[in-house]
């Protein structure tokens, strides 16, 4: 179990030391579930009132919030405790599943595979041919990536995950539990007797950037004839779908159980909410949000909110659901 001294915490994560406590801190936990030897996180005013019967040792606590910690206990005050929060885990992260051998005897791994140097390939997954791996690539148990695919240093994959052939993955990559990428996009016509549908194949791929991150169950299928793009730093949550030949520029974010439909421009920085779905051909320009639950079914300007369905200016949008709540009233 690894543990800390305040002191140490402190200094971790740039904060300030107020008040008196000379245990052991050996885990975060929530402020009303927290123990004696725990660290929490008081980050807003409305956690103030928990604090007192709280038995946590430590929190780290935002500046700005006047709060005094109390007999044998102690607070570190941060600018920012969310980025502090994100130090004190990676601190307080355990150990990753342990690999006996870097290539377990039951991976199958094609003669022409290039590995780079502290590759692990966990057991009974499939490395097809001409795939080339990166410098310390982890492929947890029962991963398949199929035929010309290249991947870059220091990605994680995880258990279950479909990489499909001529998918290029960047550096420094974490894909969870059973992501699905360069699967064929969903494209039908009927066909000329009207008794039936035609499937309109898809024959490009996926080319996805460094940093990227991909939850579980999310699936980003291939472009129809050229690529499905992730830029740079991307952040997809799980049971996310990521529609054929969309383009993702740098640092987006997606959250759980958002869509987009075919050949979807996101900017760089765009954010959409939880549940949102987007129309294709839509261009969603840099620094935009659109709001959970929402319906794009228009390009949206740069730094805009959007929000409802169909989406729209999320200032006007409040002021149709004000107008609406009063005519109910009537």
């Amino acid at each position: 179990m690894k543990s800390f001294s305040i002191e140490e915490i402190a200094v971790l994560v740039n904060g300030e030391q107020i008040g008196n406590c000379n245990d052991q801190i050996n885990a975060p936990e929530q402020i009303e579930n927290a123990i004696k030897g725990n660290i929490t996180f008081i980050g807003s005013s409305k956690y103030v009132g928990l604090w007192e019967k709280s038995n946590a040792s430590l929190a780290l606590v935002y500046e700005g919030i006047p709060i005094l910690p109390g007999e044998g206990k102690a607070f570190i005050k941060v600018k920012n405790p969310d980025l502090a929060m994100a130090v004190l885990l990676d601190a307080f992260e355990p150990e990753p599943p342990f690999f006996e051998t870097d290539i377990h005897p039951t991976a199958v791994i094609d003669k022409t595979v290039k590995l780079g140097k502290g590759c692990k390939v966990g057991a009974n997954s499939y490395i097809g041919r001409n795939v080339v791996l990166g410098d310390n690539v982890t492929i947890y148990p029962n991963v398949s990536v199929f035929d010309d695919c290249t991947i870059g240093n220091e990605t994680v994959i995880w258990s279950g995950t479909v990489i499909r052939e001529r998918s290029k993955i960047g550096s420094h990559c974490i894909f969870h539990s059973n992501v699905s990428i360069g699967s064929d996009g969903f494209g039908y016509r009927p066909s000329e007797d009207g008794r039936g549908l035609v499937k309109i194949k898809h024959i490009g791929n996926v080319v996805i950037g460094n940093g990227v991150e991909v939850g579980s169950n999310s699936c980003i299928d291939r472009g129809k004839f050229s690529s499905t793009i992730l830029g740079d730093g991307c952040k997809i949550d799980n049971l996310v779908q990521i529609g054929h030949n969309s383009v993702l520029g740098k640092c987006c974010i997606m959250a759980g159980n958002s869509g987009l439909a075919g050949s979807v421009t996101l900017g760089d920085g765009v954010i959409i909410g939880g549940s949102a779905s987007i129309k294709d051909h839509v261009t969603i320009h840099s620094g935009a949000k659109v709001g959970a639950g929402s319906g794009v079914i228009a390009d949206v300007q740069a730094g805009k909110s959007v929000v409802g369905y169909p989406a729209c200016d999320s200032r006007e949008k409040m002021k149709q659901w004000v107008a609406l709540r009063k005519l109910g009233r009537n």
